[in-house]
């Protein structure tokens, strides 16, 4: 008996995905639930992406200039090229964790109002990813739904919306009716986060599946981390009006770091030492960028506005950068 499933396509955004696109199309079409079609949406590779995607066949490509490429609108122009009922979007540099990956996230749309499912990214046990971040689950998650009125909503606090709109679209699903109504909005950062907000208020529901786990990662240098975490706190600030706690490590926290590498018994001791001192660079450019943050946010929004347009105007980018000197 042949299984009657719905059209799925998927959108992907790339640029200079040389090293890992294949890994990434592969694992979406070995999938127990098969696409209809692949949107790739290229901004301006230089790097050989473009020839691996000619080879294959379901794949549609789309290229734009390096100079419009936003992670709001870009996706919405893939979004516009895809004919399914549902449509996947993930990133050129993740891949899928297992086979059951899109079968996860349909599972999420347990009724007509759900308008999106989103999963989980994880770090794999790679010796070139750093061990502190490995994936490690303590349970099995459960799916989660939200919904809400728009009073309800409204007066739930910044932590609470933040956490219900922690949305992901490296591993994510969404009804292309809503997508089409609901499009995401042309945002330098932060698109998902602001899209589950519309969608809540538009009335819908939302789904959180962690079974649906992609496999995504970057080696990040101390200016992308803070950059980075400055510009998701801008964002989460605009859409939430979320402000952060003050951030502090304590030695006890230092110590479970040092527990922690200790613990993998396949990292060699300089390995260790290297990924402990790259954990406290990047704790400190993290604590940084909060601090900084907080100290414009307490002048006002005409700070805040100032110090993003200085420190991340542009969106920032992950280096691709070698992780060999960490763990050779």
């Amino acid at each position: 008996m042949q299984h009657q499933y719905p059209e799925i396509s998927v959108v992907i955004p790339v640029k200079n995905e040389v090293a890992k696109i294949k890994a990434c199309l592969d694992g979406i079409l070995s999938q127990t639930i098969p696409v209809k079609e692949i949107i790739v949406v290229d901004s301006g590779s230089t790097d050989g992406t473009l020839e691996i995607l000619n080879q294959y066949k379901e794949v549609t490509l789309i290229e734009i200039p390096s100079k419009e490429f936003n992670h709001g609108a870009t996706r919405n122009l893939g979004v516009q090229y895809t004919t399914g009922e549902f449509v996947v979007l993930t990133v050129g540099d993740a891949k899928p964790c297992n086979n059951t990956w899109i079968e996860e996230l349909l599972k999420g749309f347990v009724d007509e109002e759900v308008a999106g499912v989103c999963g989980q990214q994880v770090v794999p046990h790679d010796l070139d990813k750093n061990p502190v971040e490995w994936f490690r689950p303590l349970s099995e998650p459960e799916i989660i739904r939200y919904q809400f009125s728009n009073e309800a909503f409204e007066v739930l606090s910044p932590q609470e919306k933040k956490k219900i709109c922690g949305w992901d679209d490296v591993t994510a699903m969404y009804r292309k009716s809503v997508l089409d109504k609901l499009p995401f909005r042309a945002t330098s950062f932060a698109e998902d986060a602001q899209w589950a907000k519309d969608v809540l208020l538009g009335g819908y529901g939302i789904v959180y599946n962690y079974h649906a786990r992609v496999y995504h990662y970057h080696l990040e240098n101390p200016q992308f981390t803070y950059s980075r975490t400055f510009t998701v706190l801008y964002h989460l600030h605009k859409f939430f009006n979320y402000l952060p706690d003050i951030p502090s490590y304590s030695i006890i926290d230092s110590l479970k770091l040092i527990k922690l590498l200790l613990w993998e018994k396949k990292v060699k001791p300089i390995q260790k030492l290297k990924w402990f001192k790259y954990n406290l660079e990047q704790r400190r450019n993290f604590m940084k960028a909060v601090k900084d943050f907080l100290i414009a946010a307490g002048k006002g929004n005409e700070a805040i506005e100032f110090a993003h347009q200085k420190i991340a105007a542009t969106p920032p980018i992950p280096v691709k950068q070698s992780a060999r000197s960490l763990y050779e």
